[in-house]
């Protein structure tokens, strides 16, 4: 019987080709979408699932409130792990992670590379996270100082070879610079939060332990099994009490952390589960670029919506064209066919075309593969869809979408009543019908619903753009690595100010972009720090010429300069740090830091001379806290503003220069602007993602149309040659064919816009500066997907309305 279902689903297949090219292009058009879209979602749920201990493994974050800053951290300071191990037994193990310069220059032959995937951690590292040893044994690896565990890819890179236990790697500008390679790791997998190929000693830290007062350490405990990490954090109260405030007291004068509290201040460190860092964690401080969960909920919906209206087309299209099959259906029933053999032929039918659809659907997704991964900035490849978590989701997909497509139809279509179909009383093919028309609002209601977004999206990213930000981004140079020069650096400076094309050079190791340094200090207008007038503010040391290089504009005051010597106790601040220290002109204001903490009364004083018009030294999602500068060495990078059209020329000229004062040193730069974008990379990729949704929602929903206007023109051919007969122009019949079409998309117009505004408004809301969503972006959309009903509707109705009424008209 099944063989039978299957050969009767094959001719109607072949006999109605037109109907059969529409749903089976929508469905593997929107099939291919689920698929891309269900890979990039497995493998965003699949990050640090690898780790054995996975479900225990929490990471410390910190939750800072002072003078009116906030601060969300992924760290915490560097004795909260031992005191937690110490303190508490439900601590099993901790493990700290720790690298402030970011990355590390490694000698290899003559030439030294710098290396960014590298960091400190402490020797109980692999005691809490699942790193398989290739060779040595890593539970002794980190326990002494100068030594160092290495990736598989590592140690092939540097030596050619896994078997490197015992010999020696250098590095550049530490103190102690040679280190004895204890194991080989194999590579850390694509999907973990965080990335290394070499991991250092936390003994050979150039640090001073046992502040913890300052947050610089990403800090991972190991809780015992059974132990409730919501009841484990409610000890935190205890450890800021016994441990935190002490300290806190010797440059803050403050009774108790209730009266810190009651000041509108704050200080709370929580557990942040392991398996959720990937995606609900976007703290400072991170150890890599993290997704976003809600992303992944909207690429789901989007998914299921994409496929739910390809599904739709099947089911329209196949209630459209039941009186070419009613009588069919009367003529088995008379021969004594059950409903329920109807029934299954008819999901035979759907079930075959969704088989078919699908292998069209891996075909499509394998060719558009790379393109996806670079969108979405992923490496899956095809064989993805054949692990052993997606094979089962694969192989189920088209008797899902079988019985989702085919089980409406194929329940009408068996319900009809012989004795009428065969006395010729129905006519079903497009009598009106509210199921159809509430499906055909769905699917117009969803496309614009896309195309708003995809509007709002990039309308955020032209005003990322082209926003005002405070500093100039444009056409400038950013030499790294600087650093390594040693004394040769000013000299190097000097020589970049005298190349043709510079217009000005200036230390740049602090910058306004995502992975620049920053540092972070507590200061007062007062000479004793409370709980009332103390604040956080960002320190950056800087030179003479870093306003002028970056654009950067002075509201009051004056820049330093090297004809005044006390400049070296003089600090610039920004607006929104002037608005804190109250009303009357800031400058000449005192500003107070602790200069040692062991000691209170050791103060710096620095004397403000200058306010610089606030700039987004951060992602335009945070708004901009206070900020100062003071001069200073960072010259570990260099930018140099350059006139336009001479930067191709010029790297060649610093290139050469950089060479000659640092041999052996690699040479890297990037552009300031380039720099400034990658802050915007994750938006970028919604924008391009949300077109492309945008477009393949529309064209599904359009072929769908296409196939339901084609079988209305042909139930309606002999009214069209009445009506000709009658005098009716063709522009009449186009506008008559039409206007029940165009209706629909104006009601799902209607719908589609409260759901976009919600929608958008909340994407939006994580932008501290963002666009308006303004009305014009509806009407477009709506007409976008009038104008594309129409075309698409007019098609066929033009067509029909130019047929020679005679032949339509001749059998009557």
């Amino acid at each position: 019987m099944f063989v039978n279902y299957l050969k009767i689903a094959w001719r109607n297949l072949l006999k109605n080709k037109t109907f059969s090219f529409i749903n089976i292009a929508g469905l593997a058009i929107g099939l291919s979408c689920f698929l891309l879209i269900a890979l990039y979602v497995t493998d965003e749920l699949s990050y640090d699932q690898h780790n054995e201990k996975a479900d225990r493994i929490y990471r410390v974050d910190s939750d800072i409130r002072f003078g009116g800053t906030d601060l969300k951290l992924a760290v915490c300071s560097d004795p909260m792990g031992p005191t937690l191990k110490k303190d508490y037994p439900q601590v099993e193990q901790f493990v700290r992670f720790y690298n402030s310069a970011g990355s590390k220059m490694l000698k290899k032959g003559d030439q030294f590379i710098n290396e960014q995937n590298v960091f400190h951690a402490d020797s109980t590292l692999f005691e809490v996270f699942t790193l398989p040893a290739v060779e040595g044994d890593t539970r002794t690896a980190l326990n002494e100082p100068n030594t160092v565990v290495l990736t598989e890819s590592a140690a092939k890179k540097y030596f050619g070879t896994t078997n490197v236990t015992g010999k020696f790697i250098e590095t550049a500008g530490d103190k102690n610079n040679l280190y004895k390679i204890t194991a080989v790791i194999k590579d850390i997998p694509k999907n973990s939060h965080f990335t290394a190929d070499f991991i250092f000693s936390m003994d050979n830290v150039d640090y001073t332990f046992g502040n913890f007062t300052s947050h610089n350490f990403q800090t991972y405990v190991l809780l015992q099994k059974g132990t409730d990490p919501k009841a484990f954090e409610k000890n935190f109260d205890e450890v800021i009490a016994k441990h935190v405030l002490p300290q806190v007291r010797q440059f803050i004068q403050v009774n108790s952390m209730d009266e810190f509290r009651k000041a509108g201040n704050n200080l709370v460190y929580t557990l942040m589960p392991l398996k959720d860092i990937h995606l609900r964690s976007n703290r400072a401080v991170e150890m890599g670029v993290n997704g976003n969960i809600q992303y992944v909920y909207i690429f789901s919906a989007v998914a299921l919506f994409i496929l739910l209206i390809a599904c739709i087309n099947f089911m329209n299209l196949s209630t459209a064209r039941s009186a070419n099959r009613a009588r069919e259906v009367g003529i088995r029933k008379v021969l004594g066919t059950a409903k329920k053999s109807l029934v299954w032929q008819f999901l035979t039918e759907s079930t075959l075309m969704a088989f078919i659809s699908l292998l069209l659907a891996v075909l499509i997704a394998g060719s558009v593969m790379s393109i996806f991964n670079d969108v979405a900035a992923k490496s899956l490849t095809i064989a993805s869809l054949f692990s052993m978590k997606v094979l089962p989701l694969l192989l189920l997909l088209p008797f899902v979408v079988g019985a989702l497509a085919g089980s409406y139809p194929a329940f009408y279509l068996s319900s009809f009543q012989p004795i009428k179909v065969l006395k010729g009383k129905i006519n079903a093919g497009f009598k009106k019908s509210s199921l159809r028309s509430g499906l055909v609002v769905f699917q117009f209601a969803i496309s614009i619903i896309f195309i708003i977004a995809t509007v709002i999206v990039y309308n955020q990213l032209d005003y990322i753009q082209n926003r005002k930000i405070g500093f100039n981004k444009d056409q400038v140079l950013v030499i790294n690595g600087t650093g390594t020069m040693g004394d040769k650096t000013r000299a190097f400076k000097n020589e970049l100010s005298k190349m043709p094309g510079v217009i000005s050079v200036t230390n740049a190791g602090f910058l306004p972009v995502a992975n620049s340094a920053r540092n972070d200090n507590t200061f007062s207008p007062q000479p004793v720090m409370n709980a009332q007038n103390g604040f956080n503010m960002q320190t950056w040391r800087v030179d003479q010429e870093y306003l002028a290089t970056l654009g950067m504009e002075l509201k009051a005051g004056r820049n330093f300069s090297r004809d005044f010597g006390t400049d070296s106790m003089a600090i610039i601040i920004n607006e929104t740090t002037a608005n804190l220290l109250g009303p009357g002109n800031p400058l000449g204001k005192k500003l107070y830091t602790p200069g040692n903490t062991s000691n209170p009364t050791d103060l710096e004083v620095y004397t403000v001379i200058g306010v610089v018009k606030d700039f987004n030294f951060a992602s335009l999602h945070n708004k901009v806290s206070p900020l100062s500068f003071r001069l200073g060495r960072s010259d570990w990078a260099i930018a140099c503003k350059v006139k336009a059209g001479t930067a191709t020329n010029l790297v060649t000229g610093i290139e050469k220069a950089f060479k000659a004062s640092a041999p052996g040193m690699p040479f890297s730069y990037e552009f300031l602007d380039d720099s400034f974008d990658k802050m915007y990379r994750a938006e970028q990729r919604v924008g391009k993602i949300a077109i492309a949704f945008a477009i393949l929602t529309i064209l599904i929903a359009t072929l769908g149309l296409f196939g339901l206007a084609t079988y209305m023109a042909e139930q309606r051919t002999r009214e069209i040659g009445v009506r000709k007969v009658l005098g009716a122009s063709v522009a009449n019949l186009t506008a008559m064919l039409s206007l029940d079409f165009l209706k629909l998309v104006g009601i799902a117009a209607l719908v589609a816009f409260p759901f976009a505004w919600f929608a958008t408004h909340k994407w939006l809301e994580d932008f501290a500066f963002r666009v308006e969503i303004n009305w014009w972006v509806f009407v477009l959309a709506a007409l976008a997907a009038l104008m594309t009903a129409l075309l698409t509707v007019s098609f066929q109705a033009i067509k029909a309305a130019l047929a020679n009424p005679v032949k339509s008209l001749r059998t009557e």
